[in-house]
């Protein structure tokens, strides 16, 4: 991923008010992101711990980087689950390793009320965990899989953009 300034990203989100976009904070570490190692930013927000940023480049109409502003629930799925799959990396984790994000939807719809779901690694460091940059706290979790690194990079990249496409639908059809 090719480095953004902070005005890029602030312009880029598609599911929130300019006011939003302009209020949220940038992750703590953003002078040092290991932007080649990046596919997609994602961060918490560091004030706002039930809020996360998602900024995936050239998937917005144009080419345009794309953000998503995600909300997490307040209340986390019960500890019976021992561990979870992340929808984007296929990373497995304990169970708090994988939240559920919601993401309201761009335009009309989304101010409606209309949201999508996914669970994603908690700390949206999936590009990290797909190239062995980051371990699951449960490495027990880590699935041995055949496909190449960059095989793997290829399906993250393929599941986000399913997931960006489904929040950039307007009707939710």
């Amino acid at each position: 991923m090719d480095p953004l300034t902070e005005k890029q990203i602030r312009g880029s989100f598609v599911n929130c008010s300019k006011g939003e976009a302009a209020r949220m904070r940038l992750p703590a570490d953003f002078g040092e992101l290991p932007w080649e190692d990046l596919d997609f930013l994602g961060w918490r927000d560091p004030g706002a711990p039930l809020r996360a940023y998602l900024v995936v480049p050239a998937a917005a109409p144009g080419g345009a980087p794309a953000g998503i502003a995600l909300r997490v629930p307040e209340r986390s799925r019960t500890s019976a689950v021992q561990s979870s799959l992340c929808r984007i990396c296929l990373t497995g984790h304990a169970a708090s390793g994988v939240t559920l994000f919601s993401a309201p939807r761009a335009g009309a719809a989304g101010r409606g009320g209309n949201t999508v779901g996914l669970y994603v690694c908690a700390d949206l460091g999936c590009p990290l965990y797909v190239r062995g940059k980051r371990q699951p706290a449960l490495r027990s979790a880590r699935y041995e899989e055949s496909l190449t690194v960059e095989e793997r990079i290829d399906r993250m990249r393929d599941n986000l953009s399913a997931f960006v496409a489904n929040v950039l639908q307007p009707s939710g059809t």
